[in-house]
């Protein structure tokens, strides 16, 4: 009988979601269809229909065959293996980078169009409203977002400029597509971004990536300040190297290897 009531109320669907999300693990980050058929048991087609379900909800995403988890999964307490990784092994980094700036240390993600902080070590506020892990910001105003969009595809570049434009936030921000690209260029050719009023008037933040072992940037990482405190040319000369040593540190330990 109570066999009998659990298979009333078991609901397969939710189930084989589930396993297809937990399947992403340390050794499968990026799986594609095929291996997760493989680890979950489940046939193609039905893992297939699950993904293209849970990439509609914004849970996962494909690049190619592979597919990866979204920050998002965050939102629900479930798997995130890399990012629950990624930050721990980046927290002692990012306090050591506080130590030696005396400012804020931040590493985010891309979740959408949108930036979402996954770790911070604050050190002062500078900033009007409060900054934590889960936090949200706008990608073309940011150094964070900027260094996250510099090395992905013109076409993922203009999808961001489409779907969101370039809102003025305050009277510096850029909001000219051309000029909007050529600046991910130089982000791309310089290594790093340093953003100076555009999110928030008196905000100066420096972002650097962080590189998986097949090169990918796959996260950022952010010095805070104010130009109370500092000014650009400080940053650019004190902080980019401390900050540039950071990410590759971090980089390091998800495996890659600078050529």
């Amino acid at each position: 009988m109570d066999d009998e009531k659990t298979s009333q109320n078991h609901i397969q669907g939710l189930e084989r979601g589930l396993a297809v999300l937990t399947a992403f693990d340390a050794d499968r980050p990026n799986p594609t269809v095929a291996e997760l058929a493989t680890a979950t048991g489940l046939s193609r087609p039905v893992v297939r229909r699950v993904l293209l379900t849970l990439q509609r909800l914004g849970y996962v995403a494909s690049s190619g065959p592979h597919w990866t988890l979204t920050p998002r999964v965050l939102s629900i307490g479930q798997h995130y293996t890399a990012t629950h990784a990624l930050t721990e092994l980046a927290q002692p980094h990012l306090m050591r980078q506080a130590e030696r700036t005396g400012e804020s240390a931040t590493l985010a993600v891309m979740d959408g169009n949108e930036v979402v902080y996954i770790a911070r070590v604050p050190v002062r506020r500078v900033l009007s409203v409060t900054v934590s892990p889960g936090t949200r910001v706008p990608v073309h105003a940011t150094s964070l977002g900027r260094v996250l969009l510099a090395w992905e595809p013109d076409e993922r570049v203009d999808e961001v400029i489409a779907e969101c434009g370039l809102p003025r936030l305050t009277p510096h921000t850029v909001t000219d597509p051309a000029e909007f690209r050529e600046i991910l260029t130089r982000v791309r050719e310089q290594g790093w971004s340093l953003v100076v009023n555009e999110r928030e008037e008196g905000l100066i933040s420096l972002s650097a990536p962080v590189r998986d072992h097949h090169g990918r940037v796959i996260a950022a990482v952010a010095s805070s300040t104010s130009t109370g405190r500092t000014t650009p040319d400080r940053m650019r000369e004190e902080v980019v190297p401390v900050l540039l040593e950071t990410a590759k540190a971090i980089s390091g330990e998800l495996g890659h290897e600078r050529g």
